[in-house]
């Protein structure tokens, strides 16, 4: 009998730690619904809008932008101040002296080396950072890189033997000495930075705001950074990144991160500005399901939902525009006195449709095109044909996908940039919708009527209404050019390996900008562009980005670039442009402070304050009145929402019906019940 309690009492002390160790923690002070789970906390690798996010909160750079200035003012961060060289190629950064990293609960002096490791971790092709190209602005960072993959090259062509291990080692040491007299940037002394560039670039500053320019804490990274004794090439683990291991600089520290369920943050100590946070603490729970976001949000379990995805999207967009439509002689006249959205929201009657915001964004939801010659699976692959992509690009109805599919304020893009968003520049028109001269082009191309084309095939992840813009695409590429489709819907992880190793025909893509100029989308379609997913790459292109980077005269370079622009949307389109973003969010304007409207969209969460919490200073943020912003999408026809709901059934197939009826039956009183059968009320 004993024996056999024995294993039934350990059982029993097992279920005991477990549940011990798997309380749930206590609420966070702020809980948000990030755009995706995070996938890296390496700053030189990240590229992804959740991670760069998490990383802002962790780290901090040279300089940061005022999310909240209309300009999007540079502010100091690390840099207490910096000098600029009066022929603008070299820029000089004096840290403070209170800056330091958060080195598992004691204060370390960030110094300038510490930039000067990071920078080199960004530069090398050893890092394979998406944003390699940023960095090569820097004097002789293209010439060092291109040495070091022309070294690596040579070890690999090498007879592997004894020595080869040898001449590893001793690559790497050399690498670094090539550095120090190859690359423009300089640690002067422990707080002067220098960095000296190949040519004026007016956006450098923006840059350097820029995550993948943050530092990185030498001591802790140099141990998970070593040589391959095979291939010289340097390993890089990610086990520097993981709670309890990783040393940060910025307002926060990572606390806990269970991958999968949640990540959490805490307020750094030692960080040099911790008294202006607002929260102690941060929440970032894993919720990949677009309806129980929603209902996290409306049962109180989170503050913010980041990305409103729900299949009922439009409709949460038209119940906002029924509000305003309910109190319009008060929301025209703040309207008319420039005051930010959120401000309007903030001084309206209250109603639960204040928490819906809908932002224009400064990013273009896009299809990507294979231009590579051969498929991965060695077929010929017709889109390497540029005709293929005009012709694909003029069939597809970009209208009924913004208007119909989308129905939450999109515009039509025609082009990669945003039209209207960045001060000077002036877009070129792109190609417009006329189904008749695409088929002429297919035919032009070898394929009349689509006869002999090959299956095509559209890769995208799950969520988002991905599945929905495919279905239209696929439907107008059927009817207009008579090709076979195939819609391949993965798990995010796949598509980006898919997406990154060119296992795909057409894909899904966006892009946000990262700073204020047209570079910030064009760099794109660079030959070696760490983001260039496409493998476009043409000289005539490379030709245009090299002039406009050596002109000096502010007007004549942005004609330049708007060349380069109308070069990839009219003639070679490795790319279809379908309809510019607006991003929805959930959030109390009376609660939470901190969610800036500006169309950059980035948002700064240590500047979030918990109004009435007795915690930071407690004063609402808004972009300040009459800012010189791009008006928002909050005006037009107020819809009811039986006219929406009929709409909308309108533009859905009859087998679709039964599910639309289930997105919608609970919508007005904002409950979100997707669920329901035909017919029961919200409450059964």
């Amino acid at each position: 009998m004993g024996r056999l309690l024995l294993p039934v009492g350990l059982l029993v002390a097992i279920v005991v730690v477990i549940v011990a160790t798997d309380r749930p923690a206590p609420r966070a002070d702020f809980t948000f619904i990030n755009r995706g789970d995070v996938a890296t906390l390496d700053i030189q690798k990240a590229s992804w809008m959740q991670d760069l996010r998490v990383i802002r909160l962790l780290f901090e750079g040279l300089v940061k932008n005022d999310v909240f200035d209309p300009e999007y003012a540079i502010k100091p961060g690390v840099a207490e101040r910096w000098e600029i060289s009066k022929d603008g190629r070299e820029y000089t950064f004096h840290l403070r002296a209170d800056a330091a990293w958060n080195v598992h609960g004691k204060s370390v002096p960030l110094t300038a080396h510490d930039f000067v490791y990071a920078w080199r971790r960004g530069i090398l092709p050893d890092t394979a950072s998406d944003y390699a190209g940023q960095f090569q602005l820097i004097r002789g960072a293209k010439a060092f890189a291109d040495w070091r993959s022309a070294q690596l090259k040579e070890l690999a062509e090498a007879h592997a033997g004894p020595e080869l291990a040898e001449r590893a080692r001793g690559l790497w040491a050399l690498t670094e000495q090539k550095f120090t007299e190859m690359v423009g940037i300089s640690a002067v002394d422990d707080r002067t930075f220098r960095v000296e560039l190949e040519r004026p670039t007016p956006y450098f500053l923006d840059l350097c705001a820029f995550a993948v320019f943050y530092p990185v804490y030498p001591a802790l990274v140099s141990q998970y950074e070593l040589p391959d004794p095979r291939t010289g090439r340097l390993d890089q683990q990610p086990g520097w990144t993981m709670a309890g291991t990783i040393v940060c600089n910025g307002p926060f520290t990572l606390e806990s991160w269970r991958f999968k369920r949640e990540l959490r943050l805490r307020k750094n100590e030692f960080y040099w500005d911790h008294a202006s946070i607002g929260v102690d603490s941060i929440l970032i729970p894993s919720n990949e399901d677009p309806n129980a976001q929603v209902l996290a949000f409306n049962s109180g379990a989170v503050d913010w939902v980041s990305d409103v995805a729900a299949p009922y999207r439009r409709f949460i967009v038209e119940d906002k525009k029924a509000y305003y439509a309910e109190h319009k002689a008060e929301h025209d006249a703040l309207l008319a006195q420039g005051l930010d959205p959120v401000e309007i929201d903030r001084r309206l009657p209250p109603d639960e449709r204040q928490n819906i915001h809908t932002f224009p964004a400064f990013g273009t939801y896009f299809y990507n095109f294979n231009c590579l010659p051969k498929l991965v699976d060695g077929r010929d692959n017709p889109f390497a044909d540029p005709r293929v992509r005009r012709a694909f690009t003029m069939s597809i109805d970009k209208d009924r996908i913004a208007t119909k599919v989308r129905g939450t304020g999109e515009r039509v893009a025609t082009t990669l940039i945003p039209v209207d968003s960045i001060a000077g520049y002036e877009s070129p028109k792109g190609l417009a919708y006329d189904p008749v001269a695409a088929r002429a082009l297919l035919a032009e191309a070898g394929y009349p009527g689509g006869k002999g084309f090959i299956t095509v095939e559209i890769l995208f992840n799950k969520d988002s209404g991905h599945d929905l813009i495919a279905q239209a695409a696929a439907k107008d590429w059927q009817e207009n050019l008579g090709v076979p489709v195939l819609l391949a819907q993965k798990e995010i992880k796949v598509f980006r390996n898919d997406l990154k190793n060119q296992n795909f025909m057409i894909s899904r893509a966006g892009w946000f900008g990262d700073y204020g100029d047209p570079t910030t989308f064009l760099d794109l379609n660079r030959c070696e562009d760490g983001n260039n997913d496409r493998k476009y790459c043409s000289p005539r292109y490379e030709e245009l980005m090299e002039r406009a980077a050596n002109e000096a005269d502010a007007p004549t370079r942005l004609a330049i670039l708007a060349e380069a622009e109308k070069l990839v949307i009219e003639e070679d389109l490795p790319f279809i442009p379908i309809f510019q973003y607006v991003q929805v969010y959930l959030f109390d304007p009376h609660k939470v402070s901190g969610i800036s409207s500006h169309p950059r969209q980035q948002q700064d969460l240590f500047l979030i304050d918990i109004l009435g919490d007795g915690k930071g200073s407690e004063k609402p943020r808004a972009l300040p009145a009459g800012g010189g912003r791009v008006k928002r999408n909050q005006q037009g026809r107020r819809a009811s929402k039986e006219q929406s709901s009929k709409a909308a059934k309108q533009q859905i197939e009859p087998e679709d019906k039964l599910k639309v009826f289930f997105r919608i039956c609970c919508f007005g009183d904002l409950l979100f019940c997707c669920s329901r059968p035909e017919g029961r009320p919200c409450s059964a």
